[in-house]
């Protein structure tokens, strides 16, 4: 009876020696491996029980070849293998949600030997066209894997009162360039948002929580940024299709919802009430002012502005 052990091993090499080369005869597979064609024949239908589709071929040219399948088996990577992918994905972190979910599923595998190269080599890699905003690599692990394990978070932000928070992580959610966490914050009883970049002194608790009933993630964080963070929030009934406004307007700046095929209601914020008017103007489309009040008033007195200035042109004036 063969050693399980060193069957599982040799498997696992054989699936190793696949993923290097398109196709390798079987005679060189068992010279690899030490083993007689037989054996390889039965180590790849182990594999093909495994979901890895190993084709066979016979003739000049033929042999073993992995091939696509319609499931995802697992990968298997060699050390540099990991490593190159790891620092790969920390630099890419910033390009969206997908990217660092697979962070977290190859660090929940990764030796600790390897994390501490990973770290070191992340610390190479910078973007060149700055438009991203620097993120510790370190610091968006440490949120990711709390909020895959389900423990409390402990940290430092900037705020009017209490710099420190403890909160009950629940998601990372990227905008453009930056990376935000939505959490429920322990000691403000609700849901929270907080941008990574501006969190320090970050560290993960020991105990775990029961996850809560939660908002959407991605749009709680999104109107949270466009607009309950400012002095005046205002809503527009705007006469286009959603699809038109939102490639007009960046997602951090509005939510742009769906009102039938050829409306959609616009959710933004600012400081200035005038700013916000101007902004929905200059995109082109009749609107209609829903909220607030006072907005309603602010058109008149605009409206009445713009029409004195073109009232004081005269025909001849731009000659």
């Amino acid at each position: 009876m063969e050693d399980e052990r060193g069957t599982t091993e040799r498997v696992l090499t054989l699936l190793g020696l696949l993923q290097q080369r398109a196709v390798w005869t079987g005679p060189e597979l068992g010279e690899r491996l030490g083993v007689t064609p037989r054996t390889i024949r039965r180590d790849v239908e182990r594999l093909r029980a495994l979901g890895y589709p190993v084709q066979a071929s016979n003739g000049v040219g033929g042999g073993y070849q992995l091939g696509p399948g319609h499931d995802m088996p697992p990968l298997l990577l060699d050390d540099e293998e990991a490593i190159a992918t790891a620092v790969s994905l920390l630099a890419g972190a910033g390009s969206g949600e997908a990217a660092l979910r697979a962070l977290t599923k190859l660090d929940r595998v990764l030796p600790t030997r390897l994390r501490r190269e990973v770290s070191a080599l992340s610390g190479s890699v910078v973007a060149f066209d700055g438009s991203r905003a620097p993120i510790d690599p370190d610091v968006l692990m440490t949120l990711a894997r709390a909020c895959r394990d389900e423990v409390e978070l402990g940290f430092e932000y900037p705020s009017s009162g209490s710099t420190v928070r403890r909160v009950e992580p629940y998601r990372l959610v990227a905008s453009g360039r930056r990376w935000y966490l939505l959490a429920y914050d322990l000691d403000r009883d609700d849901w929270r948002t907080f941008r990574v970049d501006r969190m320090t002194e970050v560290s993960a608790r020991s105990w775990r929580f029961r996850p809560r009933s939660a908002p959407d993630a991605a749009a709680y964080v999104q109107e949270n940024i466009a607009s309950r963070v400012y002095r005046h929030q205002a809503r527009f009934l705007v006469h286009a299709p959603a699809p038109v406004v939102r490639s007009q307007i960046p997602a951090s700046a509005a939510v742009v919802r769906e009102r039938g095929r050829s409306r959609c209601e616009v959710l933004s914020g600012a400081g200035d009430l005038d700013f916000l008017l101007m902004h929905v103007v200059v995109l082109g489309h009749a609107f209609e002012v829903i909220e607030p009040v006072e907005l309603g008033e602010r058109c008149r007195v605009l409206a009445d502005r713009l029409l004195s200035a073109a009232g004081s042109l005269s025909p001849h004036s731009a000659d």
